[in-house]
């Protein structure tokens, strides 16, 4: 009952925000039409951008690198510690499942589903972008996280193994060291920011991020994830969904992305 609670606030919220979120036409780059042939080429461009980073991009890249080492050595333990004292308190409360559910696999298909739905009954483009780009831009994050989650092989935590055990390609199927990166971090920062991006008002550009936050918050307060996971989880679904959604806006988007990493953002003003 209460998961199927969840999901009814998540179709209310994506309701809501269908009403609430649709984009202008001005803010859409002219003769988009969001078709599978735009998707192959948008792929092949995704997959080539590594070969126009400049030294500066490979910089920031190896930054986020050594923060997250930095964390883990660090603030994963003692994060963790702190949390197992508090944890069985509010394990199954309402804003810790909403923000697991949030990150889920399924939720994705919850939202492409209502916009796709909705772009299809009114002919409407606007809610055509948000479903695409939620879509494009999951599938992306999820190849990545997954490929990486296998070649990194981190333990989770309720595994009680430590913050620094791997297993890199031991299995594809054993969850227990698919730590890092998170994927529900992923998911919930790709639907947030996408959502986000696609926003009008300042205040639900904000509001649109706190159920992303709640999925990180969650995900360590349920000894899923190491924080080192989870924030790096998170950057990856920012940047991506941000790359996907700056392919379909004019040049005069705010923010500017060089590259499908994190910290290769920049903002003009």
């Amino acid at each position: 009952m209460k998961k199927l609670f969840l999901l009814l606030i998540i179709s209310i919220l994506c309701s809501y925000s269908l009403l609430a979120q649709i984009p202008t036409p001005q803010d859409s780059l002219p003769g988009l039409k969001y078709t599978f042939s735009q998707f192959g080429d948008e792929t092949w461009r995704f997959i080539k951008s590594p070969g126009k980073w400049n030294g500066s991009d490979w910089l920031k890249i190896g930054l986020v690198g050594a923060g997250t080492v930095l964390i883990m050595e660090t603030a994963d333990k003692p994060i963790r510690n702190i949390v197992l004292k508090n944890n069985q308190n509010y394990y199954h409360s309402f804003p810790i499942e909403f923000g697991r559910v949030w990150g889920e696999i399924y939720s994705p298909f919850v939202f492409f589903g209502g916009y796709a739905a909705y772009s299809l009954i009114t002919n409407d483009i606007g809610t055509r972008k948000i479903a695409y780009e939620i879509g494009q831009a999951s599938i992306y994050a999820g190849v990545i996280n997954l490929l990486l989650k296998i070649a990194v092989g981190r333990a989770r935590p309720y595994l009680n193994e430590g913050p620094t055990t791997f297993h890199p390609f031991s299995s594809i199927m054993n969850q227990d060291y698919h730590s890092n990166p998170s994927g529900h971090s992923t998911v919930a920062f790709v639907i947030s920011t996408v959502l986000s991006r696609n926003a009008k008002p300042t205040w639900l550009k904000v509001l649109a991020y706190v159920p992303a936050v709640l999925t990180l918050v969650s995900r360590v307060y349920q000894d899923q994830h190491w924080t080192s996971d989870d924030l790096l989880g998170a950057a990856f679904g920012y940047v991506i969904a941000s790359w996907v959604v700056n392919q379909h806006e004019s040049s005069n988007s705010p923010v500017e992305m060089s590259s499908v990493y994190p910290l290769t953002i920049r903002i003009a003003f």
